[in-house]
């Protein structure tokens, strides 16, 4: 696991977003704890962690008020294997998002490369205001879902405008 972020944590417990049906918390805070009288250590009420690996846990993500388990930063998803960067084609789904990665093959036969590019889904917390055209990093996780093996962990806003097909490298 992770160090935990303590800093900017709120110590007292505000509603979380409810967005859904079911009652939406954090599966590692307690809501209802009592308060201790003469107790000096207090436990933050939002569960927050550092991933590791030279990457920063987002402001949104500290502070902020969703409740979203596969987060990498607030939920119980850890990041290993890969890390990717691509640029964001599609933003329909919930809160997953699709990128693409541009990449060159070489063919022997003609001593020459080719451009081709691959589509993968990634999971996107709402710590991240991901739009179409900005650069992501994405790294891998367990399965969260049928096609979604990747999670966002780094954001760049889109600063010029390219077509949602063209070729780019990092």
């Amino acid at each position: 696991m992770g160090k935990k972020v303590v800093g900017r944590i709120p110590k007292v417990y505000s509603e979380c977003d409810q967005t859904e049906k079911a009652y939406q918390k954090q599966q590692a805070i307690f809501v209802a704890r009592k308060r201790a009288i003469g107790s000096q250590r207090d436990k933050p009420m939002r569960f927050v962690k550092n991933i590791g690996l030279g990457l920063k846990t987002p402001t949104a993500a500290i502070e902020g008020n969703f409740v979203d388990k596969k987060c990498p930063f607030t939920g119980n998803v850890s990041i290993r294997g890969s890390i990717l960067k691509g640029i964001v084609i599609s933003t329909k789904m919930k809160r997953t998002i699709v990128v693409r990665r541009d990449y060159l093959h070489y063919v022997k036969k003609y001593r020459r490369f080719e451009k081709r590019h691959g589509n993968v889904a990634a999971h996107c917390t709402p710590a991240f205001p991901v739009k179409e055209g900005d650069i992501v990093t994405i790294g891998q996780c367990r399965p969260l879902s049928k096609t979604v093996r990747f999670n966002v962990v780094a954001h760049e806003p889109q600063r010029v405008i390219h077509g949602k097909k063209s070729f780019r490298v990092f």
